[in-house]
């Protein structure tokens, strides 16, 4: 099996847990140890959140668990149905939108995203891989899994073994093997003014 190691091209050294770290859509069928998943779910507890928080929650489903791993894979739209079929871990996160004093979070997504981030670190650590998913029906979710008022569905991930580029359908292959692409410094990192890039970028 060739499984795909793409890390980053990057314009200054970072840590190779980043560098290495891509959202693949090719699974191996192998599953997922148990201790290897509470251990993502450990590092997404610590994450950092506004006034420490901790609106993220996360609902998962494992192909040892038919029915709700069915019910995960019938959240996401049905493009990543298609491909994440395959992961023998699918999961959904979701944001706590209110405080516990019933004040808007508006920084609810932003921290489930850090948490988010966490766990795919995490991940890549323990030699797993994580491809994070925008595309999800929220409301089916909701339907679902009884999410209730003031909670949302934010995105869906898989999880599992990198597997095999060539199990997946020629569009998808490409997609796996093309060059990984990154916006530069100097288009988002400004001082002084939007637009004008910082001077801390030239080398």
């Amino acid at each position: 099996m060739s499984v795909a190691k793409r890390p980053a091209e990057t314009g200054t050294p970072i840590h190779d847990l980043i560098s290495h770290r891509w959202s693949p859509r090719a699974y191996d069928s192998r599953p997922v140890e148990p201790a290897k998943l509470r251990s993502l779910f450990e590092a997404a507890r610590w994450a950092a959140s506004s006034y420490n928080a901790q609106p993220w929650y996360f609902i998962v489903g494992t192909k040892d668990d038919p029915e709700n791993y069915k019910r995960v894979l019938e959240s996401l739209v049905e493009f990543n149905q298609g491909w994440a079929k395959q992961a023998p871990v699918l999961a959904l996160s979701v944001a706590k939108l209110k405080f516990d004093d019933g004040r808007p979070n508006r920084h609810a997504f932003h921290d489930v995203g850090q948490a988010a981030a966490n766990l795919a670190l995490q991940a890549e650590a323990l030699g797993l891989s994580v491809h994070q998913m925008a595309g999800i029906d929220a409301e089916k979710a909701r339907k679902l899994f009884n999410i209730p008022a003031d909670y949302e569905a934010v995105a869906g991930f898989a999880i599992g073994y990198p597997g095999d580029p060539q199990s997946l359908p020629e569009e998808l292959r490409q997609r796996e093997i093309a060059p990984r692409q990154r916006k530069p410094l100097d288009s988002f990192v400004f001082t002084g003014q939007w637009g004008k890039s910082s001077p801390l970028l030239k080398s």
